[in-house]
């Protein structure tokens, strides 16, 4: 009973990615420039590099997004606007730096016996995670795939001992000198008031 339920269960997912896939207009680029182009990014931008792209969109967008928010009032709308700088922030910062970290990492036990030289440390792990030649055309794509999936793990745990006290802290901060300029803003406009 179990069995057929998978069975199904796959074959719905299938069918529904196909027709995802189907929605999808094909296109060829014949431009040598734009597939000039695309080779690059697809050869030098790996997941730290990505991250950073994402995480300055983000900046550039989503505290806006939070700014304009017509249906809560306006001291709402800044607490969430800071919040959200601090997750960006908090997010985009430990992102790029586990990943590389990891990719690095990666790199150092990934040599090919002729890299390996006297004065390393460590030698006997060098090759550690070195594969079979003859099963990978770009050792440096394996390395930075690898070292992305090895990131993904790491995160699981940075997310809640790094990210989360991170964010808080800097939301206080901001929040804090959200209310100290707005408490400044209202003694200048008491005191004009007065006058």
């Amino acid at each position: 009973m179990a069995v057929s339920s998978i069975s199904s269960i796959r074959r719905f997912s299938n069918s529904v990615m196909q027709r995802a896939i189907n929605v999808v207009p094909k296109m060829t680029v014949s431009s040598e420039k734009v597939n000039k182009a695309l080779g690059w990014i697809g050869n030098n931008i790996s997941t730290p590099q990505n991250r950073f792209i994402l995480g300055v969109t983000a900046l550039a967008t989503q505290p806006f997004i939070d700014l304009k928010n017509k249906q809560v009032d306006e001291d709402t709308r800044k607490v969430s606007a800071a919040r959200t700088v601090a997750k960006i922030i908090a997010g985009t910062t430990t992102g790029v730096l586990i990943r590389s970290a990891c990719i690095h990492a990666i790199d150092a036990f990934t040599k090919m016996p002729h890299e390996i030289t006297e004065g390393m440390k460590f030698k006997k792990f060098r090759q550690l995670f070195m594969p079979n030649p003859k099963l990978i055309n770009d050792l440096n794509q394996y390395k930075k795939s690898l070292g992305s999936i090895l990131a993904l793990f790491v995160m699981l745990f940075t997310n809640f001992l790094i990210d989360a006290p991170f964010t808080k802290y800097m939301t206080n901060k901001f929040i804090d000198m959200i209310h100290k300029k707005d408490a400044k803003k209202a003694s200048v406009v008491k005191e004009a008031a007065n006058e």
